[in-house]
């Protein structure tokens, strides 16, 4: 008959029924139809197998462990008893735990389904359900609504994580790189979260120019890349062209697809970089995805081109901002700064002033520290760094002013309140940010009288200290505090006519306090007893 179910699937979805009992449960029960040596719960075993026993090897047989209560099994053996007997209680166990499951009522998850065995009949079907590189492991059984009709992968939500290659409709992002020589490899797939910058060799020929996929815009924005229920479709942000002296020109509008082609003896549009934006949301789902071309010119003389590729990933709702590590700092990035945000009486986030970075002063030719103000360097991590000016004083100058624009100086217009613990921490994250503590110290006065003198700020000390946080195979460089000091000096008041030059510097100092690392073993203690003389014996 045609309602006749197929044998193989009948088999595939028969299985036997889970067992809950924990009086029938029996791990260690390994033979069949045999009693297993100290397997208390073993129902093949006799009075007299028990007796034998030394021991239960399972004393406690319980289920679930995570059920806030359930039955439990105990074994024991009474060696007293002659001959020795199994004792057999059960039990009611509570979990102290808070965290527990009230009640197991998915019983298709107590026990494995078997497998369909494949026939002439069902291969076809199970070919295109497995024969992918993903399928649904899931029974079919186990849906709710069988009647549903449902397409596949209609559910699919595709959160990626750091590092997981981006998935496009046929196989992945490619970012072109080099691998063994300096030749580019298009095998290379696009990393979520991992900024990257390549540049690699590309062969090429003018007169086949129009056919090689790799100089075509096409070849890296026609593949739609795989987000939640919808595809993300790359759109083309801009188009620079580059002329063969090396000039570029940036296209008023960016809608025109300008494919490769040969003329005059050039090989005009073809692609010499792109540069891929990607949006993305907290919970890793990729929502927007966009790219900026360079298109040049090749002359037929060219039997190779340099090609660049740069990818970059910004969280939506968050001013994109460059990183300086993911997540410990790199050394030679600069230490990245921000401001607690003005009307927030609770933690909330932070804003990065214009670059984002902690500065100092940055030394010029001159050494005038009145010519020198505005002009900053950023610190680096790893280096300790040190600047500093000159500067002319005279009689004419006023306290107050003079102390201000010295202060300006060396912190410059906005000095930042916090720095970055790690190279990329978002300004949402309000635990990942260190505030930097300010202090300041006054020289001895070099003068008795208080009348005359002005205190002026000289010198600016920036301690920054750092620690290896992680795992010792990749340990990640962490900023855990942060020391701004601020040194003044007292200064009479000069005769007129006279004029002084005192110094001004400003200095940074990276301090790693890193705990060492402690050994996996311990040493044996010393035993400083004394043994017998026949301690040994007979041996010497």
């Amino acid at each position: 008959p045609a309602d006749t179910p197929d044998p193989s699937q009948a088999r595939a979805r028969s299985a036997p029924a889970p067992i809950t009992d924990v009086a029938k449960l029996c791990v260690c029960d390994l033979l069949v139809a045999q009693c297993d040596v100290n397997c208390c719960c073993d129902p093949d075993c006799s009075a007299d197998d028990f007796s034998l026993f030394t021991t239960c090897s399972v004393p406690v047989v319980t289920g679930d462990s995570q059920l806030c209560s359930q039955k439990a099994a105990v074994y024991s053996l009474d060696v007293e008893a002659n001959p020795p007997e199994r004792i057999f209680k059960l039990i009611d166990q509570v979990n102290p735990s808070i965290f527990c499951i009230h009640a197991a009522n998915y019983k298709q998850a107590l026990y494995l389904k078997s497998p369909e065995i494949p026939t002439p009949e069902n291969f076809d079907r199970l070919l295109d359900k497995f024969g992918g590189a993903t399928f649904n492991a899931e029974p079919d059984s186990w849906n709710l609504d069988p009647d549903a009709q449902n397409p596949p992968d209609a559910n699919e939500t595709y959160r990626y994580e750091y590092g997981a290659p981006v998935q496009t409709e046929e196989a992945f992002l490619r970012l072109p790189s080099p691998v063994v020589s300096s030749w580019c490899s298009d095998a290379n797939p696009a990393g979520f979260l991992v900024n990257q910058a390549t540049k690699c060799i590309r062969s090429v020929s003018v007169e086949n120019c129009d056919s090689i996929q790799a100089l075509s815009m096409l070849f890296y924005i026609n593949s739609s890349i795989l987000a939640s229920v919808f595809q993300v479709n790359i759109t083309v942000q801009s188009i620079v062209v580059q002329s063969l002296d090396g000039m570029r020109t940036l296209l008023s509008t960016s809608d025109v697809l300008r494919l490769p082609m040969v003329l005059d003896g050039l090989c005009i549009n073809a692609v010499l970089g792109v540069n891929y934006h990607i949006t993305h949301t907290d919970t890793g789902e990729i929502i927007e995805a966009a790219a900026a071309f360079v298109l040049g010119a090749i002359s037929k003389e060219a039997l190779s081109i340099e090609q660049s590729f740069e990818i970059s990933f910004t969280q939506e709702n968050t001013q994109p901002v460059p990183l300086s590590g993911n997540p410990g700092y790199v050394v030679g990035l600069p230490v990245r700064a921000g401001f607690w945000p003005q009307g927030y009486p609770f933690p909330a986030g932070f804003s990065s002033n214009k670059h984002s970075q902690l500065t100092i002063l940055q030394s010029t030719s001159t050494q005038d520290c009145l010519a020198a103000q505005g002009a900053r360097a950023p610190v680096l991590f790893g280096y300790n760094m040190i600047s500093g000016c000159k500067l002319r004083i005279t009689a004419a100058m006023k306290c107050q002013p003079l102390a201000q624009t010295l202060l300006d100086v060396l912190k410059g217009q906005s000095f930042p309140e916090y720095v970055a613990s790690f190279g990329n921490s978002q300004a949402q994250d309000v635990l990942d940010w260190v505030p930097i503590t300010q202090l300041h110290i006054s020289e001895q006065m070099i003068s008795n009288t208080l009348q005359s003198s002005c205190q002026i700020p000289v010198s600016l000390g920036i301690e920054v200290k750092w620690t290896k946080y992680g795992s010792l195979v990749n340990p990640q460089a962490r900023i855990v505090n942060v020391t701004a000091t601020i040194t003044t000096t007292t200064l009479k008041q000069l005769p007129s006519g006279r004029e002084r030059i005192i110094p001004v510097t400003s200095s940074v100092v990276f301090t790693d306090i890193s705990s060492p690392a402690e050994p996996s073993y311990k040493a044996w203690p010393t035993i400083n007893i004394k043994l017998p003389f026949d301690f040994f014996y007979p041996f010497v």
